[in-house]
């Protein structure tokens, strides 16, 4: 653990580029008699946690700041998905052991060595078959995936679900859970990720810079708008008569959309907010355990180099997961196997 009673950590002192983060000694975390210390041995970079970092929130950044922090984070230790192993417990823990590997999310906190969580929190143990890195690598864009994809766009087995955006950190788990939910799927994405998208199980790729699908005279059930370069009136056209438009992006166009589609049926616009929770974890766990989802990993940075990996995502030059490992690497605790961790470029 820390000594004298501090851990490495990712400090983001105010909003800015990649080069603001610093890595510093803080504070261990507090565990409570409900808590687990976990030791953290994997986290994801992902888009929102550059967002976070540059305080840009596209749509609604001055409202996010009142509430996140008007000129520097109110939580300047960031970072959101993990792994790790439990190495403390709360006295009145009954769900957790010490040893117990386990993944989850939280609000922030995780670009650190150790991270307490509420043993209720939105947290499972890891699934067998998968390491540290790899599991630390599905739940931010798979868990948006599945809700966007199962609870709102409703997909279910003969729809043709088309993905703009199939390479992305949420667009490569939402291709693999459409197709487990036996829809026939299409990616939209560049020509270079052709092969990786028909990897994770599309069956027709197109390639955004060509082609323009809303002009091919295809029709869709879902439309999963991951890449936000498409508006509802835009794709309108090539929803079928039920047809549902899913976006990742809100704006005040987009919820007027959603309510006036709603009145009046039809071709419908939706978004939503994917909330994590235990439940939610130990479904992702159950389809990681199964086969049904597995990650692309691009690259992997120690915490020292958290800038690095910030400027990674924010230039977008990899197809795949940026992760931060092994930030508290106690020796003797071999990581399962990394059976599917994939680098493509």
């Amino acid at each position: 653990m820390g000594k004298f009673g501090v851990m490495k950590a990712a400090f983001t002192p105010a909003y800015g580029p990649a080069d603001i983060l610093e890595t510093r000694d803080v504070p261990m975390p507090t565990v409570g008699a409900h808590d687990v210390l976990v030791e953290i041995r994997a986290t994801p970079v992902t888009a929102g946690d550059v967002r976070m970092r540059a305080g840009d929130f596209p749509s609604i950044t001055k409202v996010a700041r009142l509430v996140l922090g008007l000129f520097r984070p109110k939580n300047p230790v960031q970072g959101t998905m993990f792994a790790g192993r439990i190495v403390e417990v709360g006295a009145a823990v009954e769900r957790y052991a010490i040893g117990d590997d386990v993944f989850g999310f939280t609000m922030h906190g995780a670009y650190a060595e150790f991270l307490a969580m509420p043993e209720d929190g939105a947290m499972a143990k890891m699934p067998s078959n998968m390491g540290y890195d790899e599991v630390a690598a599905v739940p931010y864009g798979a868990g948006t995936a599945r809700h966007f994809l199962r609870d709102l766009g409703a997909v279910k087995r003969g729809d043709r679900v088309l993905i703009v955006g199939a390479s992305g950190g949420v667009g490569r788990f939402a291709v693999q859970l459409a197709k487990h939910m036996g829809a026939e799927v299409t990616g939209v994405c560049s020509r270079r990720s052709f092969e990786l998208v028909r990897s994770l199980g599309a069956d027709h790729v197109i390639d955004h810079a060509s082609e323009d699908f809303t002009r091919n005279g295809q029709r869709y059930d879902v439309i999963f708008d991951v890449a936000g370069v498409k508006s509802f009136g835009g794709v309108r056209s090539s929803l079928t008569d039920k047809g549902r438009y899913l976006t990742l992006l809100i704006s005040v166009c987009v919820l007027l959309q959603m309510a006036v589609t709603r009145i009046f049926g039809g071709r419908r616009a939706l978004f939503g907010v994917a909330l994590d929770d235990r439940k939610g974890m130990e479904e992702l766990r159950e389809l990681m355990q199964q086969g049904v989802v597995r990650p692309v990993i691009a690259e992997r940075f120690p915490l020292e180099r958290i800038a690095d990996a910030h400027a990674a995502v924010t230039a977008q030059r990899s197809h795949g997961s940026v992760l931060i490992t092994r930030i508290a690497d106690t020796p003797g605790r071999d990581p399962k196997p990394q059976r599917w961790a994939s680098n493509f470029a």
